[in-house]
């Protein structure tokens, strides 16, 4: 390969394992209310801020082993893979869709969908950090899209506004339902923004796709995979089972890039398939 061409994706993967880098101070801060700008980064446990050349992407959870230089205690996997995920994530992007705005989009997107995955799975809460400034971009960016020429799979400006309407709305409605049925909180306003957030970069088909694909890979993974595990537990605590809580934004996530990147085949698809 080329060095010029090496250099560049070298580039690429570095910006977005960086990124990976700030995305892990997001899920570890906007849970708890604190700021992601200061103080400057530190070790969970002993307190001890993180100097620069420990805190080099990847490469420094490496060199020192996956243990902090203050206190010599393990640091998570999660940082690393974190960072990984989004150089890999920039990378495919370009790779796809080469130096443009659509490639920009999309890695933004899945970045921002990483995190409320990553934080609802954790802390069982989607930050309005995460959603609100999808929102505001999957609304500003098909203006600047409509002047550049580029719309992508991207929602036009019109319908990521009747998008986001939609993806609020209807969840809104499945909650205000799972509420009565069940008679607690079934959805949490996370939820209702992360689905504004998806329906704007996607409009209002790809939007009720998103939620089908959510509520599918959740049930699936609920009866496949989280209820059995818990109810061994139980089992062998001799506790009274209790089916455990399961956050929908870990679903609605990955759902909402599935519908992002080939909703519009799959539509196309169950329509054709289905005489429509």
């Amino acid at each position: 390969m080329d060095p010029l061409v090496l250099a560049v994706w070298a580039v690429v993967f570095f910006f977005g394992a960086s990124l990976g880098s700030f995305l892990n101070v997001c899920i570890a801060r906007w849970p708890a209310e604190q700021s992601v700008v200061s103080p400057r980064s530190r070790c969970p446990r002993c307190g001890n801020a993180i100097a620069w050349y420990d805190n080099i992407p990847i490469v420094s959870w490496l060199l020192l082993r996956a243990k902090c230089r203050g206190c010599a205690l393990p640091i998570s996997w999660q940082y690393p893979l974190i960072e990984l995920t989004v150089a890999l994530i920039w990378v495919a992007s370009v790779w796809c869709y080469g130096p443009t705005l659509t490639a920009l989009r999309i890695g933004l997107a899945a970045t921002i969908l990483l995190g409320v995955l990553m934080t609802d799975l954790l802390h069982y809460v989607i930050p309005d950090g995460f959603t609100l400034t999808g929102f505001i971009l999957g609304l500003a960016f098909p203006l600047v899209a409509l002047v550049v020429g580029e719309q992508g799979p991207f929602a036009g400006p019109w319908d990521a506004i009747i998008g986001a309407c939609t993806g609020a709305g209807v969840i809104a409605i499945v909650a205000w339902l799972g509420e009565i049925a069940f008679r607690k909180e079934a959805m949490g306003q996370g939820d209702i923004t992360l689905m504004a957030m998806i329906g704007a970069m996607v409009g209002p088909g790809r939007s009720i796709l998103t939620l089908f694909l959510g509520a599918a890979i959740g049930a699936l993974v609920f009866l496949l995979l989280v209820l059995p595990v818990a109810a061994a537990r139980a089992k062998r605590a001799g506790t009274e089972f209790e089916p455990p809580l399961v956050p929908f934004g870990v679903f609605l996530a990955p759902a909402g890039l599935v519908a992002l990147l080939w909703g519009d085949a799959m539509i196309a698809a169950y329509l054709s398939f289905s005489g429509l």
